[in-house]
Order: C-alpha cells, then structure tokens, then sequence
C-alpha cells in the first residue's frame, strides 16, 4: 500500500485532534489531545481545565501553560501509547486503523513537528510508529484470538 503522510481527508480518524473518548486515570476526554495535554500535570484542577476545553487546539496551547510533572519527558511516549490503544478500541476507529493495512503512517506537517511527526521530510515520526505498533499488535491478537501464529 501506498504511505499514509497526513492525518488529514479520509486519514483524519488517525490525528489526535479526532473526536474519540478516552480514559485517563478514570476520567474521560474528549479526544486523545485532551488527554495527552492533561496527562502533563498532575494538579486537578489543571487537568479538569484540560478536559473542558472546547477544542483539542484549545486543549493544546493549555498544555503549554501547566504545572508539567518532574518525569514527563520519561514517560510523555508510554501515556501516549496508552492513549492511542484506547481510542482504538473503539470498533469503527479499529476498523478503520486496520483498513490502513501495512500502509507506512507518517504524520506529516506543516507546523514543524519532528518529534511526533515529519516537517519538511524530516522527523523521527513517532506518533505514526506507536500507530503502526497498535495496528500490527490488533492484527496479532486476532490472529492469537483465532488460533493462528503471530508475526515472526
């Protein structure tokens, strides 16, 4: 299959601006941005602010303002990781992850994002390859759920 380099048009279900609820420490947000920008601080309050915010851009430049807890940047992949399998759990968001077959996912940009994506042709894309570990991990438990091998 041809890559996927924008999360943008019929791929948007794959951008964590989406509309999706997930679960952070037993309270839901609106999309996994929300939750992302909440996991950053462990005050409250602040991340009650977070999961009120009208939109996940809001929910995004509030996450520049918090009380960003002492061992974020150890961690900020793993909650991630934990979100995204969250939101793919949702049936038709699975299917459609899914559907994406072995296509490459590359979250691309135009706002200079070479962590989590691709700026440019350059970045280390790693929102893309959490998503492709989920999508093979989902391929692999229903292969162990028929009784069939997993992936070498």
């Amino acid at each position: 299959m041809d890559p996927i380099l924008s999360f943008q048009g019929e791929h948007r279900f794959l951008s964590n601006f989406f509309p999706a609820r997930v679960p952070l420490d037993s309270v839901w947000y609106p999309t996994v941005e929300h939750a992302y920008q909440a996991a950053k601080t462990t005050v409250p309050e602040e991340r009650e602010l977070v999961r009120l915010c009208r939109s996940p851009g809001q929910a995004k430049r509030m996450g520049r303002a918090l009380t960003i807890r002492e061992d974020w940047e150890n961690r900020r992949v793993v909650i991630m990781r934990l979100l995204l399998w969250e939101k793919f759990q949702i049936p038709h968001l699975r299917a459609a992850l899914l559907a994406t077959g072995d296509a490459r996912l590359e979250e691309g940009n135009l706002w200079g994002d070479t962590f989590w994506g691709v700026h440019n042709g350059r970045g280390r894309n790693v929102l893309g390859e959490l998503l492709m570990e989920i999508r093979l991990a989902i391929v692999a438990e229903g292969r162990s759920a028929r009784g069939e091998a997993g992936p070498d």
